[in-house]
């Protein structure tokens, strides 16, 4: 249940993410949402390997928002460098 929760938060947070960080983004919302996933299993992971949360255990709404921000500024980083090589 602990992974699905972690997807369901992960939605939440991509979409909080896209409204924190407006933008063109190369894949759009769809892809904003998918990296709030990503973003909430990374955090997920980080917390338990840090040890703020036991296994099994995912990351609140705070660090998956926190988590998809920092995988949309990276995805955006990649995206605008690929894009820059492709001209």
């Amino acid at each position: 249940m602990g992974f699905i929760w972690t997807i369901i938060i992960g939605l939440i947070a991509g979409a909080i993410a896209k409204f924190v960080m407006p933008g063109r983004d190369p894949g759009g919302i769809i892809v904003t949402i998918l990296l709030g996933i990503v973003g909430a299993l990374v955090a997920t992971w980080l917390g338990q390997a840090i040890g703020w949360y036991r296994a099994g255990e995912g990351a609140g709404l705070i660090g998956a928002v926190v988590g998809a921000i920092i995988v949309l500024i990276i995805y955006r980083m990649v995206a605008r460098r690929d894009s820059v090589t492709r001209s």
